[in-house]
């Protein structure tokens, strides 16, 4: 099959703006990567998202939009929109070279049990403002099949260790707001689920403490002492345990079960709570892996990398170690599951979802005439 020409695009639990990343691929091996764009949300954009993640809680049916989420949902449209606008305009690429986006949105309620993923963003408008094709809404299927519509990025991991002649048995974790890992392992097969919280918890700390959007390479955490018996009651949570596939959303754990600490040893709590929970994500791998790679803006906190190579006993790398892009890996992500879903490919598998069988996603937003 020919290269399709794609721009993926990210917007994490951790809320801090979005990724947009170009890639030509077709759909099952990767050609080439291209450049990446950044859009910050602004203070007063993030305090809506954070209103919004609060408010989602009221929603019984995808479609309903309560209180700041019908808000947010414009916010995250638009932000996407100047993301690719602002990768295009930098590196002079015409909107008609472009054969797809790949729009995850933001997700602001994830139950699977109930049979409810909510990822807000306009996928529609998205495509009649860029004039640009827009593959959108990957969970839903999944979910509706009876799998957990996440992670959704472990077909795109294996491609790209594939690619990049990485052999097996291997871990591909993401911090991101929640953490997810992909094994790979020697025999071809993968198990993938979210480990636990990553960032997120953190993140919320020193939000409300400091007015800060995270601890810069895990220095507030590092100070800290850790509050042991908390870390083994939060562990004791039977999510940690239950067999995987398996996914996490945002808000099953609160920053405020530290409320009591100090911020230094709140945030040292909340970072070993993220670590340990990865690390018992061994107990579920048939094999342990002989390296991590690590993306998501976990790897750029030096702090929780060390402290991971002290928990897993193993060697972790950050994701630029291997010559991969560990803040953009996601939106490059969304760009590869964007040209399998127009192809029909399946993008999530019983041993990453839980899903019966391999499954197809995903909406797709032509360009309407204009008027």
């Amino acid at each position: 099959m020919a290269d399709m020409r794609a721009i993926g695009l990210m917007s994490g639990t951790s809320l801090d703006g979005v990724d947009a990343a170009l890639l030509d691929t077709d759909g099952e091996r990767i050609s080439a990567f291209g450049a990446s764009a950044y859009r910050a949300y602004t203070q007063e954009e993030r305090e809506v998202l954070r209103g919004a993640l609060l408010d989602a809680g009221a929603i019984t049916k995808r479609e309903e939009r309560p209180g700041r989420v019908a808000e947010a949902e414009a916010i995250v449209t638009r932000a996407h929109a100047e993301a690719v606008e602002l990768l295009l305009a930098q590196e002079n690429i015409a909107a008609e070279s472009i054969d797809v986006v790949g729009f995850h949105g933001q997700t602001v309620l994830h139950r699977p049990e109930l049979g409810l993923t909510v990822q807000i963003g306009d996928g529609e408008g998205l495509a009649q403002r860029l004039r640009i094709p827009v593959a959108y809404d990957f969970r839903a299927a999944d979910v509706a099949a009876g799998g957990q519509g996440a992670p959704l990025v472990p077909v795109f991991h294996r491609a790209l260790a594939k690619s990049s002649g990485i052999a097996p048995p291997l871990a591909i974790l993401n911090i991101g707001g929640v953490a997810n890992v992909t094994f790979i392992f020697s025999d071809g097969e993968m198990l993938a689920f979210d480990t636990g919280p990553g960032n997120a918890l953190l993140d919320d700390l020193v939000a409300e403490r400091l007015g800060a959007d995270y601890d810069e390479d895990g220095r507030i955490a590092a100070r800290g002492r850790i509050e042991e018996e908390l870390i083994g009651w939060l562990l004791a949570h039977p999510y940690f345990a239950r067999t995987p596939p398996k996914s996490l959303d945002r808000n099953w754990f609160s920053h405020r079960i530290v409320g009591h600490l100090a911020t230094e040893d709140a945030g040292a709590t909340l970072m070993a709570f993220s670590v340990r929970a990865i690390a018992r994500a061994l107990d579920h791998a048939k094999e342990k892996p002989a390296r991590w790679i690590v993306a998501g803006g976990g790897a750029r906190n030096g702090a929780m990398l060390e402290t991971l190579r002290r928990e897993l006993q193993a060697h972790v790398t950050d994701a630029e170690a291997v010559g991969w892009s560990s803040g953009f890996l996601e939106a490059q992500a969304f760009g590869f599951l964007a040209v399998r879903s127009l192809r029909g490919l399946p993008l999530t598998y019983p041993t990453t979802t839980g899903v019966r069988e391999p499954m197809c996603g995903g909406v797709h937003a032509a360009i309407r005439p204009a008027t």
